[in-house]
């Protein structure tokens, strides 16, 4: 195999569905062809009206799903083969790989700026249909405790939805059956080449999982006939983790509300006039996800934020917390000022800030002498506002990086970041249906 790096051209060449798993084909230059495989267990034959939608999805799921492979060698051409892409469709994959590769490119000092274009010559399509589909709502979980509060939420206004996930995560599966909903297991294979590309060097880091399971999941909707597709992205997605060279570089770009925006606009013009893509969770902060959360606790003992869990290759922690990386700091931090000490250390079996160890990691998430880390966590003001408020509780005051905060860090702030009020009120800026805006009043 040659190295992709030294590749002039990535091609995504062809992409087919039948019998329930759709192929998404691609290669460098005139290399193997690189096969990912879909499937969608118990997918019934595609109605007549829904035929041109689904294939408009697949289409995007093809281009989105990509970026796993481009990656590898990001060469400097990229072609579409089969029909031509429109000038909105080329547009929105620049911006899904420039944006949802910042990190990547940041981390292997590359710029990819004028280097992303996607071929732009195809006639743009006719306005898409409104389809019938059932009113019911995809909800993707993803093990944490974010999904499992919109869960919740949905379940209180009685809203029919069925929990949906990629992957083969035992961790997830049984996250997914303590909601008691309906449950859709969507499998994903990458092609095996790409592991053998990432053995003899070829590029690799972060890329937009998130954009590329929204993508199938568009799919997942057509097929299944489903008129929602609600995340669980909450509104510190938004902001990025650093700028690097005039450009943002954030870690959750595909959890933004900017590729919220792209994302529900092109499903719409796209795919399916009435196909609704949304995070539920959009208008709160991570802390305000966090006490709605500990207000339920039947998924304490099988929730995990941690992300080595979810590790496609590697070792996986023996506990539900590693209790080493910032997913485990961040979620411990935002939960202990909702959640009583004695249950949140009984979910993570240890106490995460008595650690003077961990300093360093605390140090990161609020931003202190270094910059948020390259992970799904709030937003630094948010990690200082919880830090605060457990400075002033005597159950946690003396806890190691507690102390160390009060004593050595929080006498460097404003003492104005410390409020949590403000952090827990809900923004404006959300893609809520009317249906469900009331929640804005009901979950604070």
């Amino acid at each position: 195999m040659r190295d992709p790096r030294q590749a002039k051209t990535f091609r995504f060449v062809r992409c087919a569905y039948a019998n329930g798993e759709a192929q998404l084909v691609y290669a460098f230059d005139d290399g193997p062809e690189l096969i990912e495989r879909i499937g969608f267990p118990d997918a019934l034959a595609l109605l007549p009206e829904r035929e041109a939608a689904f294939s408009a999805a697949l289409r995007l799921l093809h281009l989105i799903a990509g970026v796993s492979y481009y990656k590898a060698g990001v060469p400097g051409q990229i072609v579409v083969e089969g029909e031509a892409l429109d000038a909105a469709t080329a547009q929105f994959m620049d911006q899904v790989y420039l944006h949802g590769l910042a990190e990547f490119a940041y981390q292997n000092k590359l710029d990819l700026r004028g280097r992303i274009l996607f071929p732009r010559n195809g006639v743009a399509s006719d306005a898409a249909p409104s389809l019938h589909l059932g009113r019911r709502t995809l909800v993707p979980i993803g093990g944490g405790k974010d999904s499992l509060v919109s869960v919740e939420m949905l379940k209180r206004l009685g809203e029919p939805a069925a929990a949906v996930w990629v992957g083969e995560s035992a961790l997830i599966a049984a996250c997914a059956q303590r909601t008691d909903l309906p449950m859709l297991n969507l499998k994903r294979r990458l092609a095996p080449e790409l592991f053998e590309y990432n053995r003899l060097g070829a590029y690799n880091g972060h890329i937009p999982v998130t954009a590329i399971n929204s993508a199938i999941l568009v799919c997942a909707a057509i097929l299944y006939g489903f008129d929602a597709i609600a995340f669980s992205n909450e509104r510190s997605a938004s902001e990025a983790t650093l700028e690097y060279d005039g450009q943002p570089v954030n870690h959750q770009w595909s959890k933004s509300l900017e590729f919220e925006r792209g994302l529900r606009e092109y499903a719409t013009s796209h795919i399916a006039a009435n196909l609704d893509y949304f995070s539920l969770l959009r208008p709160w902060s991570e802390l305000a996800v966090a006490r709605a959360f500990a207000r339920e606790s039947r998924y304490d003992d099988v929730f995990s934020s941690c992300n080595r869990n979810f590790r496609i290759r590697g070792e996986r922690p023996a506990d539900r917390w590693c209790g080493q990386c910032p997913k485990c700091h961040f979620v411990f931090l935002a939960l202990a000022p909702f959640v009583a000490k004695p249950r949140l250390l009984g979910i993570f079996g240890r106490n995460l800030v008595d650690d003077a160890a961990l300093a360093p990691g605390f140090d990161a998430l609020l931003e202190y002498r270094e910059h948020k880390p390259f992970e799904c966590v709030g937003e630094g003001r948010e990690s200082r506002a919880a830090m605060h408020a457990l400075a002033l509780r005597p159950e946690w005051r003396e806890d190691a990086i507690v102390a160390r905060f009060a004593e050595e860090i929080a006498p460097q702030l404003d003492a104005r970041e410390f409020a949590l009020a403000p952090l827990l009120a809900p923004s404006a800026e959300h893609f809520l249906p009317l249906r469900l805006q009331h929640l804005l009043h009901e979950a604070g």
